[in-house]
């Protein structure tokens, strides 16, 4: 979700709810402490130099019941984040307080709430490390699902 499409949502919204992976909502009297712009610049194991910019939000659960953000004002402060950093439309990553860490996450829309969703690590020049595009991760069995007949036997499966 870029910038651009999370204003056209909000000013459809009376209030701002979001969900995490898990299914559990962020509790309502959430803060939005930080919107900002973040540039990763580096270089993939194939030596490609790379440059990520995003948009970051930080959702913070404080003890403040008192004061609900409402989408009017993060509008607002989306709005002076984008004069201020001259920010793009650029996709969005949102941190939240995990269990032990600050954990990252992309972000969607649906029926009126914004979705938390999981991101993944990737390894960027599959072609130069000679892992093919559409590799499908090897297929787990249970040993206790393998035929237990001999294998060495005259009516063995293994010769």
């Amino acid at each position: 979700m870029t910038l651009k499409d999370i204003k056209n949502h909000l000013k459809q919204l009376k209030t701002i709810a979001f969900k995490l992976p898990n299914g559990q909502l962020v509790p309502s009297h959430f803060h939005v402490t930080e919107v900002g712009k973040t540039t990763k610049h580096f270089i993939d194991c194939g030596g490609t130099v790379r440059q990520e910019r995003k948009v970051n939000f930080q959702l913070w659960n404080a003890n403040d019941y008192d004061h609900r953000l409402y989408p009017e004002k993060l509008i607002h402060i989306i709005e002076l984040s984008e004069d201020i950093f001259n920010l793009k439309d650029l996709e969005i990553e949102v941190e939240y307080q995990g269990e032990n860490s600050i954990e990252k996450y992309g972000l969607e829309f649906d029926n009126g709430i914004f979705n938390l969703t999981s991101t993944q690590t990737d390894c960027l020049a599959k072609d130069k490390c000679g892992i093919p595009e559409n590799q499908q991760p090897k297929q787990k069995i249970n040993l206790r699902d393998l035929n237990n007949e001999p294998c060495c036997s005259p009516d063995g499966n293994c010769c």
